[in-house]
Protein backbone atom coordinates (compact mmCIF):
# COMPACT_ATOMS: atom_id res chain seq x y z
CA UNK A 1 0.00 0.00 0.00
CA UNK A 2 2.82 2.36 0.86
CA UNK A 3 4.51 1.70 -2.48
CA UNK A 4 1.23 2.30 -4.34
CA UNK A 5 0.75 5.56 -2.49
CA UNK A 6 4.28 6.68 -3.41
CA UNK A 7 3.66 5.83 -7.06
CA UNK A 8 0.40 7.78 -7.00
CA UNK A 9 2.10 10.80 -5.48
CA UNK A 10 4.87 10.63 -8.09
CA UNK A 11 2.34 10.38 -10.91
CA UNK A 12 0.39 13.36 -9.59
CA UNK A 13 3.59 15.38 -9.23
CA UNK A 14 4.69 14.51 -12.77
CA UNK A 15 1.29 15.45 -14.15
CA UNK A 16 1.43 18.77 -12.29
CA UNK A 17 4.92 19.54 -13.62
CA UNK A 18 3.92 18.61 -17.18
CA UNK A 19 0.77 20.75 -17.10
CA UNK A 20 2.68 23.67 -15.58
CA UNK A 21 5.36 23.40 -18.25
CA UNK A 22 2.73 23.25 -20.99
CA UNK A 23 0.99 26.31 -19.58
CA UNK A 24 4.27 28.22 -19.42
CA UNK A 25 5.12 27.25 -22.99
CA UNK A 26 1.70 28.35 -24.17
CA UNK A 27 2.10 31.60 -22.27
CA UNK A 28 5.52 32.21 -23.85
CA UNK A 29 4.10 31.45 -27.29
CA UNK A 30 1.25 33.91 -26.73
CA UNK A 31 3.66 36.57 -25.51
CA UNK A 32 5.87 36.03 -28.57
CA UNK A 33 2.87 36.41 -30.84
CA UNK A 34 1.80 39.56 -29.06
CA UNK A 35 5.34 40.87 -29.27
CA UNK A 36 5.37 40.34 -33.03
CA UNK A 37 2.04 42.12 -33.36
CA UNK A 38 3.30 44.99 -31.24
CA UNK A 39 6.50 45.30 -33.30
CA UNK A 40 4.41 45.48 -36.47
CA UNK A 41 2.13 48.08 -35.02
CA UNK A 42 4.79 50.38 -33.59
CA UNK A 43 5.78 51.91 -36.95
CA UNK A 44 4.98 55.66 -36.83
CA UNK A 45 2.07 56.65 -39.09
CA UNK A 46 4.30 59.08 -41.01
CA UNK A 47 6.72 56.31 -41.92
CA UNK A 48 3.94 53.97 -42.96
CA UNK A 49 2.59 56.75 -45.17
CA UNK A 50 6.05 57.21 -46.67
CA UNK A 51 6.19 53.51 -47.53
CA UNK A 52 2.79 53.52 -49.21
CA UNK A 53 3.47 56.70 -51.19
CA UNK A 54 6.87 55.39 -52.26
CA UNK A 55 5.28 52.12 -53.36
CA UNK A 56 2.56 53.90 -55.35
CA UNK A 57 5.10 56.18 -57.00
CA UNK A 58 7.41 53.28 -57.76
CA UNK A 59 4.61 51.33 -59.44
CA UNK A 60 3.78 54.37 -61.57
CA UNK A 61 7.42 54.82 -62.58
CA UNK A 62 7.68 51.18 -63.70
CA UNK A 63 4.44 51.23 -65.69
CA UNK A 64 5.16 54.57 -67.36
CA UNK A 65 8.70 53.40 -68.05
CA UNK A 66 7.29 50.46 -70.03
CA UNK A 67 5.02 52.79 -71.98
CA UNK A 68 7.88 55.24 -72.66
CA UNK A 69 10.08 52.43 -73.95
CA UNK A 70 7.33 51.41 -76.37
CA UNK A 71 5.54 54.65 -77.29
CA UNK A 72 8.30 57.25 -76.94
CA UNK A 73 9.27 58.81 -80.26
CA UNK A 74 12.64 60.13 -79.08
CA UNK A 75 15.45 57.66 -78.41
CA UNK A 76 16.43 59.34 -75.14
CA UNK A 77 12.86 59.02 -73.88
CA UNK A 78 12.89 55.31 -74.69
CA UNK A 79 16.21 54.85 -72.87
CA UNK A 80 14.98 56.83 -69.88
CA UNK A 81 11.86 54.67 -69.71
CA UNK A 82 13.93 51.48 -69.67
CA UNK A 83 16.04 52.82 -66.84
CA UNK A 84 12.92 53.69 -64.84
CA UNK A 85 11.70 50.13 -65.24
CA UNK A 86 14.95 48.62 -64.00
CA UNK A 87 15.75 50.98 -61.11
CA UNK A 88 12.25 51.35 -59.70
CA UNK A 89 11.50 47.63 -59.98
CA UNK A 90 14.55 47.01 -57.81
CA UNK A 91 13.49 49.66 -55.28
CA UNK A 92 9.95 48.27 -55.21
CA UNK A 93 11.28 44.81 -54.35
CA UNK A 94 13.38 46.24 -51.51
CA UNK A 95 10.39 48.12 -50.12
CA UNK A 96 8.14 45.04 -50.28
CA UNK A 97 10.57 43.10 -48.08
CA UNK A 98 10.67 45.88 -45.49
CA UNK A 99 6.88 46.24 -45.52
CA UNK A 100 6.41 42.50 -45.09
CA UNK A 101 8.65 42.44 -42.02
CA UNK A 102 6.62 45.27 -40.48
CA UNK A 103 3.14 44.04 -41.38
CA UNK A 104 2.41 46.96 -43.70
CA UNK A 105 0.18 46.33 -46.72
CA UNK A 106 1.49 48.25 -49.72
CA UNK A 107 -0.66 49.26 -52.71
CA UNK A 108 -0.52 46.99 -55.74
CA UNK A 109 -1.57 49.75 -58.17
CA UNK A 110 -0.70 53.46 -58.44
CA UNK A 111 -3.16 55.59 -56.51
CA UNK A 112 -4.13 59.22 -56.07
CA UNK A 113 -1.95 61.69 -57.97
CA UNK A 114 0.14 58.85 -59.39
CA UNK A 115 -2.93 57.25 -60.95
CA UNK A 116 -4.03 60.60 -62.41
CA UNK A 117 -0.61 61.08 -64.02
CA UNK A 118 -0.75 57.59 -65.50
CA UNK A 119 -4.28 58.05 -66.83
CA UNK A 120 -3.26 61.30 -68.51
CA UNK A 121 -0.05 60.04 -70.12
CA UNK A 122 -1.40 56.74 -71.39
CA UNK A 123 -3.76 58.67 -73.69
CA UNK A 124 -0.88 60.48 -75.42
CA UNK A 125 1.56 59.38 -78.11
CA UNK A 126 4.49 60.58 -80.22
CA UNK A 127 6.15 63.92 -79.51
CA UNK A 128 3.30 65.01 -77.24
CA UNK A 129 3.85 61.97 -75.02
CA UNK A 130 7.59 62.68 -74.93
CA UNK A 131 7.09 66.25 -73.73
CA UNK A 132 4.43 65.48 -71.13
CA UNK A 133 6.18 62.36 -69.86
CA UNK A 134 9.52 64.07 -69.29
CA UNK A 135 7.85 67.05 -67.63
CA UNK A 136 6.01 64.67 -65.29
CA UNK A 137 9.25 62.82 -64.52
CA UNK A 138 11.02 66.04 -63.56
CA UNK A 139 8.20 67.07 -61.22
CA UNK A 140 7.76 63.59 -59.73
CA UNK A 141 11.44 63.08 -58.99
CA UNK A 142 11.71 66.47 -57.33
CA UNK A 143 8.92 65.41 -54.96
CA UNK A 144 10.47 61.98 -54.43
CA UNK A 145 13.86 63.42 -53.54
CA UNK A 146 12.29 65.75 -50.97
CA UNK A 147 10.38 62.89 -49.31
CA UNK A 148 13.31 60.47 -49.37
CA UNK A 149 15.66 63.13 -48.00
CA UNK A 150 13.31 63.78 -45.09
CA UNK A 151 13.05 60.07 -44.36
CA UNK A 152 16.82 59.62 -44.55
CA UNK A 153 17.43 62.58 -42.21
CA UNK A 154 14.54 62.36 -39.75
CA UNK A 155 13.13 58.84 -40.03
CA UNK A 156 12.90 56.70 -36.88
CA UNK A 157 12.96 53.23 -38.41
CA UNK A 158 16.55 52.09 -39.22
CA UNK A 159 15.51 49.95 -42.21
CA UNK A 160 13.52 52.75 -43.81
CA UNK A 161 16.30 55.27 -43.18
CA UNK A 162 18.73 52.94 -44.93
CA UNK A 163 16.30 52.36 -47.81
CA UNK A 164 15.81 56.11 -48.31
CA UNK A 165 19.53 56.88 -48.03
CA UNK A 166 20.54 54.21 -50.53
CA UNK A 167 17.95 55.27 -53.09
CA UNK A 168 18.51 59.03 -52.85
CA UNK A 169 21.55 59.09 -55.19
CA UNK A 170 19.59 57.04 -57.73
CA UNK A 171 16.64 59.43 -57.62
CA UNK A 172 18.95 62.41 -58.00
CA UNK A 173 20.50 60.81 -61.07
CA UNK A 174 17.02 60.19 -62.46
CA UNK A 175 16.16 63.87 -61.99
CA UNK A 176 19.37 64.92 -63.72
CA UNK A 177 18.59 62.66 -66.69
CA UNK A 178 14.96 63.79 -66.81
CA UNK A 179 15.93 67.46 -66.87
CA UNK A 180 18.57 67.03 -69.58
CA UNK A 181 16.23 64.91 -71.70
CA UNK A 182 13.39 67.39 -71.30
CA UNK A 183 15.70 70.24 -72.29
CA UNK A 184 16.94 68.41 -75.38
CA UNK A 185 13.42 67.61 -76.53
CA UNK A 186 12.31 71.22 -76.13
CA UNK A 187 15.39 72.53 -77.93
CA UNK A 188 14.89 70.16 -80.84
CA UNK A 189 11.17 70.92 -81.10
CA UNK A 190 11.95 74.67 -81.25
CA UNK A 191 14.52 74.02 -83.94
CA UNK A 192 11.99 72.03 -85.95
CA UNK A 193 9.43 74.83 -85.55
CA UNK A 194 11.91 77.48 -86.77
CA UNK A 195 12.92 75.29 -89.68
CA UNK A 196 9.28 74.82 -90.60
CA UNK A 197 8.53 78.55 -90.43
CA UNK A 198 11.57 79.39 -92.58
CA UNK A 199 10.64 76.86 -95.25
CA UNK A 200 7.09 78.20 -95.19
CA UNK A 201 8.36 81.77 -95.59
CA UNK A 202 10.61 80.79 -98.51
CA UNK A 203 7.78 78.96 -100.17
CA UNK A 204 5.54 82.01 -99.76
CA UNK A 205 8.13 84.38 -101.25
CA UNK A 206 8.56 82.15 -104.29
CA UNK A 207 4.82 82.07 -104.84
CA UNK A 208 4.71 85.87 -104.60
CA UNK A 209 7.54 86.24 -107.13
CA UNK A 210 5.60 84.15 -109.61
Amino acid sequence: MIRLAKVSVLMIAAAFIFSSGFALAASDSTKAGESRKESKGTLPSGEERFMKEAASGGLMEVELGKIAAEKGSHQRVKEFGKRMQADHSKANTQLKKIASSKGVDLPTQPSGEHKSTMDKLTKLSGAEFDREYMEAMVDDHKEDIEKFQTQADKGKDPELKKFASENLPILKKHLELAQSTEKQIKTESKGDAKSGSRSGAKSGSKEGAR
